[in-house]
């Protein structure tokens, strides 16, 4: 399968715009990654989708996003059309990130599951993760975002959280204290308590990849299971993520991306799940 497969419809790897201009986007919402600390925002989330522009089809990245700020009528789902005004990030060579501004942000509408759905994200499909690798260690930057169907799902690793990190707890304290001396009280943003990894091979020939979730709703679930104890709390998420999103009667993809700082790193940001 050739590498052009996994641009899209008429898309080429081309790099950004020149200018830091604002450009008007039309995009559909297909990953939500879990929030991560932020010293300045509190915590930010990384959400990526695929333009709808005519002239510019392609994936793109906004970033960054702090979700629990939005306003009601700027806050969105996966699978929501969005128009928002975003320049390219010139602080991220990979070449699908834009910043954008959230003041801008409206949402047109849903697309309900699946056939609305369909015409936009499965004209993506094709390639391999294994090729996706190969293209990022050989002409970096490369393809960051795809989605890709896997020739079988081995397993999924559940491993308890080993919590922030070093930075990450600076990161947040920065931020409740710059709080407290505007006197705005909120809660700092809590580490899961479980973490997973997705264990599967690409094609026949692949020797298997083991990539960790980031998907928004791993951690969701955890939230309104919080009151389960950590064993409990696997099965949940082992059922969700492997015995539903992936079950034999659907035709299930990942979205995956990667990481600016460290391009060979690829996560899985969601799970494309369409019946059979």
């Amino acid at each position: 399968m050739s590498q052009e497969s996994l641009f899209g419809p008429g898309e080429t790897m081309t790099g950004k715009p020149a200018g830091d201009q604002w450009q008007v986007l039309r995009v559909l919402i297909t990953v939500k990654a879990a929030p991560n600390p932020s010293a300045t925002y509190g915590e930010t989330v990384c959400v990526a989708g695929i333009r709808l522009d005519l002239a510019s089809p392609g994936w793109v990245r906004l970033y960054p996003i702090n979700f629990r700020d939005l306003e009601s009528d700027r806050s969105f789902r996966k699978y929501d059309v969005v128009r928002v005004r975003a320049r390219p990030a010139r602080n991220d060579p990979r070449v699908e990130s834009w910043r954008p501004d959230l003041h801008s942000l409206r949402v047109e509408r849903h697309l309900n599951p699946w056939n609305p759905r369909r015409p936009h994200v499965e004209p993506y499909l094709g390639g391999t993760m294994c090729e996706l690798l190969a293209a990022v260690r050989s002409a970096p930057p490369a393809r960051s975002l795809a989605i890709v169907r896997p020739a079988r799902i081995v397993g999924l690793d559940i491993e308890p959280h080993p919590g922030w990190n070093e930075d990450d707890r600076a990161k947040i304290d920065q931020y409740v204290s710059q709080l407290d001396l505007l006197g705005t009280e909120r809660s700092a943003l809590e580490a899961p308590r479980l973490r997973g990894w997705y264990r599967y091979r690409c094609d026949a020939s692949c020797r298997g990849h083991r990539q960790g979730i980031l998907d928004w709703e791993f951690v969701a679930l955890q939230r309104r299971l919080n009151h389960l104890d950590d064993d409990a709390l696997a099965r949940e998420l082992r059922a969700r993520f492997l015995g539903q999103l992936c079950a034999p009667g659907r035709n299930a993809a990942f979205y995956v991306g990667n990481q600016a700082k460290r391009q060979h790193v690829f996560s899985v940001l969601g799970v494309y799940s369409p019946p059979r």
